[in-house]
């Protein structure tokens, strides 16, 4: 069966409830246009001047959610899944109408996505703390839902290597309440994961970390950043993003400080082709929250501005050159001259 059948089964399976769009004409006619170059769109090192296209602005497509997560762009079918953890449900957001529909409900208090290079979706779910992936047929098989006999935390975020390798992150937020999951004991550190889909063997290629969060690989996969979203014990401590070098694609070395996100906080994290890291921010204030991006080289060159703290991002688009950000409440989206580089 081929991603196009996938394509339509997921979406007669996305139509039960649809959800009054933000982008709907009557809406945008009422909205205050907004003076190019869009403000919201900030050039703090001159790098990231040829990034920013300054004939668009920063538009937000949908607001409703409680905590809004895991954007992943389905090119094939021309929409963005995107979960809605408290409120258990996984949304779609369509580029060609701008509506917005209940993908899954109930989703398994479901948080990071990601595609496999079959196009197939995967999925970290708090509830039932696994990893799943979305046949094309819709059936959901269980990819992972325990190491060494225990069961996992609640897997966080999840992505693919060019080999096939699924990596993803289990900090535990899900069964630290009942917002996100439910409560329950750590059996487990909060550890990084690699499963080969091939063999299912689930290797630890991290435990250095207090809370693994986001995580994406550089364009050549040489380098894997991780997002520690460890509550800071001390004062001064760091809220890093680390980095780590990949050996033969199968484990992490040379673990380091990439950039400390102090005074906030970074979550979601994604490369562009250039190998810039575009990092979800917030925690720290109005001026905080939003998108930061970082060169190659940890430097500070660009800020991208929300009214609400940025959980997860993605690239998108026909072009992958539409960033989508999950944040809070909200789903917001914003084009930029340059490409995200994930498959498909």
């Amino acid at each position: 069966m081929h991603r196009r059948k996938f394509m339509n089964v997921t979406a007669s399976a996305a139509t039960a409830l649809a959800l009054r769009p933000l982008a709907l004409a009557e809406e945008q006619e009422r909205k205050t246009p907004v003076a190019y170059p869009d403000a919201a769109v900030e050039v703090v090192d001159p790098r990231f001047t040829k990034y920013k296209v300054n004939n668009t602005a920063v538009e937000r497509l949908y607001t409703g959610t409680r905590w809004a997560e895991g954007p992943v762009w389905f090119g094939d079918g021309r929409y963005l899944l995107f979960s809605d953890i408290p409120n258990n449900r996984m949304l779609r957001w369509l580029e060609e109408t701008g509506e917005v529909t209940v993908f899954r409900s109930p989703s398994n208090y479901s948080n990071g996505n990601f595609r496999d290079r079959q196009g197939r979706l995967l999925t970290c779910e708090h509830d039932s703390r696994r990893v799943t992936r979305t046949e094309y047929d819709g059936t959901i098989t269980v990819l992972a839902d325990r190491f060494q006999g225990k069961p996992f935390n609640a897997p966080n975020d999840i992505v693919t290597h060019s080999d096939g390798a699924i990596w993803f992150t289990d900090p535990g937020y899900g069964i630290m309440s009942n917002y996100e999951g439910h409560r329950a004991d750590f059996e487990l550190p909060a550890n990084v994961y690699r499963l080969d889909p091939k063999t299912r063997e689930l290797t630890v290629v991290a435990s250095d970390m207090d809370k693994p969060n986001g995580l994406c690989f550089s364009p050549d996969e040489k380098k894997l950043y991780i997002v520690d979203t460890g509550v800071p014990k001390h004062p001064g401590d760091l809220r890093p993003i680390r980095v780590y070098d990949v050996v033969d694609g199968v484990c992490l070395k040379n673990g380091r400080l990439f950039v400390n996100m102090a005074p906030g906080s970074s979550d979601g994290i994604r490369c562009d082709v250039d190998g810039n890291v575009w990092s979800a921010a917030g925690w720290a204030g109005e001026s905080f929250n939003g998108v930061h991006v970082f060169a190659p080289d940890g430097t500070l060159i660009g800020k991208i501005h929300l009214p609400e703290t940025c959980a997860n991002i993605c690239f998108g688009g026909a072009k992958k050159n539409r960033l989508f950000m999950a944040a809070s409440q909200s789903l917001y989206a914003v084009y930029v001259e340059t490409q995200g580089v994930q498959i498909p």
